[in-house]
């Protein structure tokens, strides 16, 4: 129960602290990134408590993170002001997303330690 709160409970914290100004969109972009577990449905069983979901599932390997890990840095690259109003809204999206799943990722880490 506690790992399932954190999955809620740390976004919102995140969301607070560091994006003050819009903190009810990123809040929701980094609770929507919870839909990668939806690669549990293709493990039998879905859910076993004693399964680490890191390197197990598809969508929590490695190379998954890597991809999460980019999301999250390249759009800092892109904020010199070469984007567009929407490029911008886009880059702010992306970078949340990045940072919902790596969040995600390192919970879920967490889990496999206990």
């Amino acid at each position: 129960m506690v790992h399932i709160i954190s999955h809620f409970l740390v976004p919102l914290i995140v969301a607070w602290f560091f994006y003050r100004s819009k903190w009810k969109l990123a809040f929701l972009i980094l609770i929507a990134t919870m839909v990668v577990d939806a690669d549990h449905l293709l493990a039998s069983p879905i859910y076993d408590p004693n399964r680490c979901s890191i390197g197990f599932h598809p969508l929590h390997t490695i190379w998954a993170i890597a991809v999460y890990i980019l999301m999250f840095t390249i759009p800092f690259y892109l904020k010199s002001g070469r984007l567009s109003e929407a490029g911008e809204k886009w880059n702010f999206r992306i970078q949340l997303a990045g940072l919902g799943l790596l969040i995600h990722m390192v919970l879920d880490g967490l889990d496999c330690l206990i």
